[in-house]
């Protein structure tokens, strides 16, 4: 079954807050995807701490960025 009244024109005057809502909900998630990506680009894979510390099988644990033994903490 078609419809009885198909005005094109006339169906979108009347729709037109609910059309204009719909673009600002999707240029919002647009905007919030776009920062979201910047966001996670700029975080990139940098460490959380500033000292980051490998132990070596000897059982020392070694600071990455100087080279050097550190002191464990229990």
């Amino acid at each position: 079954m078609s419809a009885p009244k198909t005005d094109v024109e006339k169906q979108e005057k009347r729709h037109k807050p609910a059309l204009n809502g719909m673009k600002v909900a999707v240029g919002f998630a647009v905007l919030l995807l776009v920062a979201f990506i910047v966001w996670t680009v700029a975080s990139g894979n940098e460490p959380e701490t500033a000292e980051e510390q490998v132990e070596v099988p000897s059982g020392d644990v070694v600071d990455t960025d100087t080279g050097e033994t550190v002191d464990q903490v229990d």
